[in-house]
């Protein structure tokens, strides 16, 4: 059924003119505010932070490259929602190559689903920092615990958690982990760990130590936009509205510039979130370097917060001690609650792709996500309880993310050379930044691959 208010069927009736005014298009800026939620958890806090901790201030050139070169294929992505109206599997599944099973799924589907088993561990780390600093807060309640209580209440916001919440949500989020990191760079600086501008310029240098290069390809794969952060944005667009604003394709001078209007509403969006997820990062990083690396101090198992805190206390004492647990605690949280919003959609597409359910039935799709929403925590408290090792956890989906980062490349070049354009090619500058986002991509994962033989 053809409905208005179903961000996945675009129809005549949810047409709507793109804001032309700077002011008005920051009234529908979000999918981007989603995304820096999402990122901040695991790359700056846990994995940022523990490659500064090994390697100083010489790879902090990694986590600006690592921002900086993933946006264009993140608005590649955020365009092809915009041209078609398509969902990321959807468009995935139209791609060449093998194909497999009784429904003729695309190799790249199956291979997404395939690393995909990986990443529980990855949110399992997680959950586990964000159970390991309230559990430091209230040693008589167990991390386990904790890891149970967590999934429970992330599993209920999302479960029920419309567009517009987890919109409103992220915003709270990353407004709260921006100024924390602030205060905490700012307090750095009035303790022996300060650090200089010359050693911000050491780490721009393009040094990469052996001893780093996997934590550097796990923070590369986790900074910034991830694969699936990028995929994740498709269906943040599609549900802020974008793709149902421009309205069914319609071969018009009228429908491309609608298009090419909310083209850059979704443009402005994506490098509004780049400024902010890049100086956190950053940020974090230069927190690790100037603390941890000068004490030896690496993040390790349940202690990796107790560590982590330590750039603080030594200076101020406790009371700074129970302000890094606050923030890392919304850090942590933030990440947990974004990742679970994205994947619920993210696998109901793809379950519908693979014939499961229809995706585009929207009773369908709310039920599934409904499951996944429960499912998900699950997996990710059986696997923290199993390991017990939260960075080692994060450190493997980010080499996995890395390696889904890959796929994205790929369908992001697909998208644009070999898929139909509807009239919005893009500009040489784009293609250019585009074409530089791919090759770096794959640069610096040979790179690392050959450092570590």
């Amino acid at each position: 059924m053809i409905t208005k208010s179903d961000p996945y069927i675009r129809s005549a009736e949810g047409v709507k003119p793109a804001p032309a005014t700077f002011f008005g298009k920051l009234k529908y800026l979000g999918p981007g505010f989603i995304l820096s939620a999402s990122v901040v958890g695991s790359g700056e806090l846990i994995s940022t932070t523990t490659l500064g901790a090994k390697a100083g201030f010489t790879t902090l050139w990694v986590i600006l490259v690592s921002c900086a070169v993933k946006v264009a294929i993140q608005l590649e992505f955020g365009k092809q929602a915009i041209r078609t109206g398509e969902t990321v599997f959807t468009s995935l599944n139209r791609i060449g190559g093998p194909r497999f099973g009784r429904k003729r799924i695309n190799w790249s589907l199956w291979t997404w689903f395939f690393l995909w088993l990986f990443k529980p561990l990855q949110l399992g780390g997680i959950i586990g920092g964000v159970a390991i600093t309230l559990n430091m807060a209230f040693p008589s309640i167990s991390i386990n615990v904790f890891a149970i209580i967590l999934g429970i209440v992330v599993a209920a916001l999302v479960f029920k958690g419309y567009y517009s919440f987890i919109e409103k949500m992220s915003v709270v989020l990353m407004l709260v982990f921006t100024l924390f990191t602030i205060v905490a760079v700012f307090m750095i600086q009035y303790t022996p760990s300060a650090f200089s501008f010359a050693d911000v310029l050491e780490g721009l240098r393009f040094k990469l130590p052996a001893a780093s290069v996997g934590f550097a390809i796990a923070a590369f794969g986790l900074t910034g936009v991830g694969g699936d952060e990028i995929v994740a944005y498709n269906y943040w667009c599609l549900e802020k509205g974008y793709a149902r604003f421009t309205g069914p394709h319609e071969n018009t001078d009228e429908w491309r510039e609608r298009a090419k209007g909310w083209i850059k509403v979704m443009n402005l969006d994506a490098i509004f979130s780049m400024v902010v997820y890049t100086l956190v990062t950053a940020a974090f990083y230069l927190l690790g370097a100037a603390v941890l690396y000068k004490s030896g101090d690496i993040p390790r198992g349940f202690a990796m917060i107790e560590t982590l805190s330590k750039m603080y206390t030594g200076a101020y004492g406790e009371w700074a001690k129970s302000f890094f647990l606050f923030g890392s605690f919304i850090v942590l949280f933030s990440t947990l609650f974004s990742a679970l919003a994205a994947r619920t959609r993210i696998f109901s597409d793809l379950f519908g792709q693979l014939g499961w359910i229809d995706f585009f039935d929207r009773e369908q799709r709310r039920k599934t996500i409904a499951i996944l929403a429960w499912v998900f925590p699950v997996l990710w408290i059986i696997a923290l309880a199993w390991i017990k090792l939260p960075v080692l956890m994060v450190t493997i989906g980010g080499i996995v993310t890395f390696f889904m980062l890959l796929i994205i490349v790929y369908a992001g070049l697909h998208f644009r050379y070999r898929q139909q354009q509807f009239g919005l090619e893009s500009s040489r500058f784009y293609d250019i930044a585009l074409w530089v986002s791919c090759v770096s991509v794959f640069v610096v994962g040979f790179y690392g691959v050959v450092s570590l033989l």
